[in-house]
């Protein structure tokens, strides 16, 4: 019987949200906070759940990158990939990424946050990936996500659409936040904070 390990990315394999850092790499700390101060109310009505999480993040990444050609976003993930978020990851989740895979495990990052820069990272690492998508019009970044945020009851919708976990003895799961709480009821071997 084969094993697989599911990954939360921002928090467990980082030490920082990867989409906030990296839209201070693309817009600059000044802008970035009065981005976030211009969108407060979305964020409030969010916690206050008057809102989903997914359009509060939907608000966040129009404002920011709407209208942005695919080619300059691409550009600016894989510059954020190479130069920022080396510096971002746990050093003890690579060491457990190379423990499974040496022993034969499969390895997926399950992450909420846009495939856009994660997927280099993930391809580089010879790991497979499930993210958030973002809607594309007329070569354009929209800001909107396409079908559903990848958090919470999602991730495990998208890992059960894309894996039959009953052909697995083990399944190891690494998460740290209450959105990977349904993703961590799929394991055989839950870690919660594992690297911190």
């Amino acid at each position: 019987m084969k094993s697989i390990a599911f990954f939360d990315f921002d928090g467990t394999i980082t030490t920082k949200d990867t989409l906030l850092e990296f839209i201070k790499f693309c817009k600059g700390k000044l802008n970035f906070y009065k981005g976030f101060l211009l969108n407060s109310p979305y964020l409030v009505a969010y916690k206050a759940g008057i809102i989903t999480n997914q359009r509060a993040k939907e608000k966040v990444l129009a404002y920011f990158f709407k209208n942005i050609t695919v080619a300059a976003f691409s550009r600016l993930s894989d510059e954020f990939t190479q130069t920022v978020l080396p510096g971002l990851i746990r050093p003890k989740a690579l060491e457990e990424i190379a423990r499974l895979r040496q022993q034969g495990t499969e390895i997926v990052i399950v992450s909420a946050s846009p495939e856009n820069w994660i997927k280099p990272w993930a391809t580089k690492m010879g790991v497979d990936l499930i993210a958030t998508n973002l809607v594309v019009e007329e070569n354009k970044i929209t800001g909107i996500i396409n079908g559903h945020n990848c958090y919470g009851e999602e991730k495990v919708n998208r890992i059960k659409q894309l894996y039959n976990l009953t052909s697995y003895k083990t399944i190891y799961v690494y998460g740290d936040s209450s959105g990977d709480r349904p993703m961590l009821a799929l394991a055989t071997q839950a870690f919660y904070k594992p690297f911190r």
